[in-house]
């Protein structure tokens, strides 16, 4: 087996996945990459490369030079700043997959994993218990380009044999990083606004739920379907991946159980809209069935990781 490549190491999940691994697999195992010119990760052991995912050739000589086998493609534009950047998220979150999967089909990879998102769904995509298989019909560049990807994916795999998988998140709350232009961040930004201020003004209106997950069981997730046994995978685009549903109102209530003073207010922007188009609820059967999954973190359990991680990392 040759070492793992984790693209889009500095961001929210690159940053825990590379320490997840290199507790997995020895820090010597993974090779972690970003486009900024030093890893942005305190007390990092693993190896760091400064790599643009769209700059194919460098990106094919650390593959060789590193005796690379497994790459993570976390490298992407997310939902809120895609829409003010449109070619560039595009180019980044497809062009980016397709270097991968070249490289793939042409044996230099063994495995990929790429992530997709909630937002391939749209305004017409059932909002409850929203089945693996249904309409996809995305209304902004991210989910696009998510769902162009799952079916690059499939086709991949169909047709060349590459052994892609994916996995749809939700939004993924995590207190070692900052937001990083999702429409889910608000759930994010509540806690430091809870602990540094008393008050926090919601881009996303009070009654608009949202599937989430927290970033230990997300990154769970992502590990487990990595090793599961490529014949237990009935899905080949990506599967669907919950854990918990809340709407600003309903976490900001449980945070008021620790700091009773919180006062939050509602200013919905474009980002609302976007929520709007998403699911509530979503059904992840297929993956409890083919490889297990199972979340551990309920709210209450998340909003005392998440108040204790902020106060006791200095991440505030």
């Amino acid at each position: 087996m040759g070492k793992k490549l984790v693209i889009g190491s500095s961001g929210q999940i690159g940053v825990e996945l590379t320490e997840q691994l290199a507790k997995d697999f020895g820090a010597n195992q993974i090779i972690a990459a970003d486009i900024k010119s030093v890893l942005n990760v305190k007390n990092s052991v693993v190896e760091y490369v400064t790599l643009d995912i769209l700059d194919k050739e460098k990106l094919f000589k650390i593959i060789k030079e590193h005796n690379i086998s497994e790459v993570y493609l976390l490298a992407a534009m997310l939902s809120a700043i895609a829409e003010k950047n449109i070619q560039l998220a595009w180019d980044l979150n497809i062009k980016g997959l397709f270097n991968i999967l070249d490289l793939a089909k042409e044996k230099h990879i063994e495995k990929i994993f790429w992530p997709s998102s909630i937002a391939v769904f749209g305004p017409t995509s059932p909002k409850l218990n929203t089945p693996q298989s249904t309409l996809l019909d995305p209304t902004t560049v991210y989910g696009i380009s998510k769902m162009s990807g799952e079916r690059w994916c499939e086709y991949y795999f169909l047709k060349f044999g590459v052994d892609v998988r994916s996995l749809r998140y939700p939004g993924i709350l995590s207190y070692k990083t900052p937001p990083g232009g999702g429409t889910t961040d608000y759930a994010i930004e509540i806690f430091h606004a809870a602990i540094n201020h008393g008050f926090y003004d919601s881009f996303i209106a009070k009654e608009v739920k949202l599937p989430m997950v927290y970033i230990e069981d997300a990154i769970r997730a992502t590990t487990e379907i990595m090793q599961a046994d490529r014949n237990n995978l009935s899905i080949n685009s990506s599967y669907n991946l919950a854990a918990i549903s809340f709407n600003p109102e309903e976490i900001a209530n449980e945070i008021k159980l620790i700091f009773p003073e919180f006062k939050i207010s509602y200013s919905p922007d474009f980002r609302n809209n976007i929520a709007l188009s998403w699911p509530s609820i979503i059904d992840d059967s297929f993956a409890r069935k083919d490889w297990g999954w199972k979340h551990d973190f309920d709210l209450k359990k998340i909003i005392l990781e998440m108040v204790n991680g902020i106060k006791n990392s200095g991440f505030n």
